[in-house]
């Protein structure tokens, strides 16, 4: 209740400061739309990693632009080939995957578009990444914590007692492309989401939230490389890099095998 009540504040505070600022928003908003490139999804949604172990699971990636692979050209280069490849060598098993995700949506699009059209009817595992839509259009904490209850319920009853695991949320305040006033407003707002996201999850039964905020420091010191040069991190100061698809998809697969093992 507490922070619910904290995040309400932090948002209201945020708010009133951002009112004043939403026209130097809408205008430099605008201008980084027309400078950075529009880049395609990536290409071929599904695949098998053929471990050559005796058992195959189904996984699921649903999502928005980085889960639809934006910055890589097929999606065993991105998040989700990252996801996949990481959990057969972990678990020993065979993977059998697909992605479900549109560039541009938020919780409340993927619920009303993309979970109507899923397919399977059978999954082990589902992965869901979302946040980053839903900041960029200002959703309330209020509307996105229903637009989430939504998506949890859809998939529940979609597909019962299948573990449903949800990535962490986008590191704006880290996107070189952005403004110092576009990360802060929105990269405050993304973070009161991902308390909210937190909140409703943490007493879910399979329901689960890895809740690392990404660092790009942190990221550099682990893996070894120059923490000085931020565009390696990205494909157009937006989306991620391979590279970056790579360290998020370890990452979250190496989470995912912590709670099912």
């Amino acid at each position: 209740m507490r922070m619910r009540m904290n995040n309400k504040l932090k948002y209201l505070l945020g708010t009133l400061v951002s009112l004043p600022l939403l026209p130097f928003l809408y205008v430099q908003g605008k201008s980084i739309r027309e400078k950075v490139p529009k880049l395609p999804e990536a290409k071929e949604p599904k695949g098998f990693v053929n471990g050559n172990f005796d058992t195959t699971i189904n996984i699921l990636s649903i999502g928005e632009s980085t889960i639809a692979g934006v910055g890589v050209d097929f999606h065993k280069n991105g998040f989700t080939g990252a996801v996949v490849n990481t959990l057969s060598t972990e678990l020993k098993k065979n993977v059998n995957w697909r992605v479900y995700a549109k560039s541009g949506y938020t919780v409340a699009k993927i619920c009303e578009k993309i979970i109507p059209k899923i397919e399977e009817t059978t999954t082990d595992i589902i992965v869901v990444g979302m946040g980053a839509n839903d900041a960029f259009t200002l959703n309330s904490p209020k509307k996105w914590g229903s637009d989430l209850e939504e998506l949890i319920t859809l998939l529940q009853n979609k597909f019962p007692g299948t573990p449903l695991f949800f990535t962490s949320m986008p590191p704006i305040k880290e996107f070189p492309a952005f403004t110092k006033l576009i990360k802060f407003v929105i990269g405050n707002l993304v973070e009161i989401l991902g308390e909210r996201l937190q909140a409703i999850t943490k007493n879910k039964k399979n329901v689960f939230y890895n809740n690392e905020v990404i660092s790009l420091e942190k990221w550099s010191k682990k893996h070894t490389l120059p923490n000085n040069n931020s565009k390696i991190y990205f494909s157009d100061g937006v989306h991620p890099s391979e590279l970056t698809y790579n360290i998020w998809g370890k990452e979250m697969a190496l989470f995912i095998t912590s709670k099912i093992r």
